[in-house]
């Protein structure tokens, strides 16, 4: 099986245009973004609940906690949101529930899907059909990816910008370090990069 395509930022922006064009816009790029930013697999997305994301006090995490059952591999992980991440959920989530502050958000069942479908709000998307999502999205922005670019994105990007091997395999939830190499796409940018070092 071939590996997933990384994504440039131009085909990135042509997949957002795309999704900002159709119905649940706010949601949708939101989970489009949890895999380009912060590196979880489709199958991850799907799984978080409002608790994972929500603090007490209406704020959005700096870390979710993934529990086993969230996460492959039968053990748990945690995954760090950056500041940009942050402000899509907490957008989403304001739009979602027509909201300007979440703290009532944190008053009700949060334990309901992060994500939610129109057939079943509480449970959210399989992974499957969360995989199907991603499809469609680059199908209708005629950009050749799949629904683990982003991960593989988020593991290449980092690598281009001087992150350990050790590091991204944390980040990225694996459990040998040959893994988390196979992710990272060695492109002429990283090989110039490196020989200037020099």
């Amino acid at each position: 099986m071939s590996q997933a395509k990384v994504l440039t930022e131009k085909e990135v922006r042509k997949v957002l245009l795309y999704i900002a064009a159709r119905k649940y816009a706010a949601r949708n790029r939101c989970m489009f973004l949890m895999t380009h930013g912060s590196g979880m697999r489709v199958g991850e997305v799907a799984a978080l609940r409002i608790c994972d994301v929500l603090n007490r006090d209406g704020s959005i995490r700096e870390e979710i906690r993934l529990s086993a059952d969230q996460t492959k591999g039968d053990r748990g992980r945690t995954v760090f949101l950056p500041q940009k991440l942050q402000q899509e959920i907490q957008n989403y989530l304001c739009s979602r529930f027509k909201l300007k502050d979440l703290l009532a958000v944190t008053m009700t069942d949060t334990s309901r899907a992060l994500f939610n479908n129109q057939k079943n709000p509480q449970r959210g998307f399989s992974a499957s059909t969360a995989c199907q999502m991603f499809h469609y999205w680059y199908k209708g922005a005629n950009v050749d990816g799949s629904s683990h670019s982003g991960r593989r994105g988020f593991i290449t990007n980092l690598a281009e910008k001087g992150v350990s091997v050790r590091v991204l395999m944390e980040l990225a939830g694996h459990k040998s370090l040959a893994v988390t190499q196979k992710y990272i796409d060695v492109n002429p940018k990283m090989m110039r990069s490196a020989v200037e070092l020099l």
